[in-house]
């Protein structure tokens, strides 16, 4: 299994793919690593050879990935609650943050639903 930026690579995937696994690589970065490395996108990531690799390694060291980015994005969130900004204040109440409405979804933010207990009549 090949390792790159601290993660497994899958052997039996397509390297386009196999590339996802790095978080803050998508697809079409994925794709753009391998054009600017000049591999070819439908081999498996265990037919590299260490040359191959050496250079997928340098081409993905060019961009923010893994912890620096997870690190970064957490520092953004954090400022924005700080200052008290609309989506600081969604993200402290732990509400979605996009403009999503909450009358009668957002389970995956809110959490699981609480009874309300009613009045006899």
């Amino acid at each position: 299994m090949a390792r790159i930026n601290g993660v497994d690579i899958p052997n039996n995937k397509r390297i386009e793919i196999a590339l996802t696994y790095i978080y803050g690589i998508g697809r079409s970065l994925s794709n753009k690593i391998l054009a600017d490395a000049k591999i070819d996108i439908n081999k498996k990531a265990g037919q590299l050879s260490q040359d191959e690799l050496v250079k997928i390694r340098d081409e993905v060291a060019k961009y923010t990935t893994e912890g620096d980015l997870r690190r970064e994005v957490n520092m953004n969130i954090k400022t924005k609650m700080e200052i008290n900004c609309y989506q600081g204040t969604r993200h402290k109440k732990g509400l979605p943050v996009r403009g999503q409405r909450t009358n009668r979804n957002a389970r995956t933010r809110k959490g699981k639903g609480k009874v309300v207990a009613n009045k006899k009549k």
